[in-house]
């Protein structure tokens, strides 16, 4: 037990090297030898002003305990500031990556940009924090969609 909480004390403190990361979960769990935690249950993790939550999310380490990649599965939405911009996401699988600081959300994808109102779906979307930058695809032949207004010029 104290190795476990060693493991998740460790965990958390990696993820938030630069700022302060908050779990909460039903449940934990951690496997050192193949370097992952497991939050399952009402998972939420929250980061600045950002807010992941999930059914669960599994952290992936490197030998050093420093976060390679969440998966979150099971109803994923996120709340996030990205280039001073409001962003709602929501997914059947949502991946991030904290080298990359980039967000991937795989089936029923879908991005509202909150302050201009835009819409995003798609199959797959790829969200790049750093430059701003994000894609969408439909595959399986399903159409993606892009929700915008515009305002009449009279």
């Amino acid at each position: 037990m104290r190795y476990i909480f060693a493991f998740l004390l460790a965990s958390v403190l990696a993820m938030g090297a630069t700022s302060q990361v908050e779990i909460t979960a039903d449940k934990f769990s951690a496997d050192e030898a193949k370097k992952i935690s497991v939050f399952e249950g009402n998972v939420k993790v929250t980061k600045e002003k950002d807010k992941l939550t999930a059914k669960k999310i599994v952290i992936d380490f490197d030998d050093k305990k420093q976060p390679l990649k969440y998966t979150a599965t099971g109803d994923a939405k996120i709340n996030m500031i990205m280039n001073n911009k409001r962003y709602y996401a929501e997914a059947e699988k949502l991946v991030y990556d904290p080298i990359a600081n980039k967000y991937t959300l795989e089936k029923k994808a879908f991005m509202h940009e909150i302050d201009t109102d835009k819409k995003v779906y798609g199959d797959f979307v790829s969200i790049d924090q750093k430059t701003g930058r994000y894609e969408v695809d439909g595959k399986q032949g399903t159409p993606v969609k892009f929700i915008f207004k515009v305002e009449d010029k009279k």
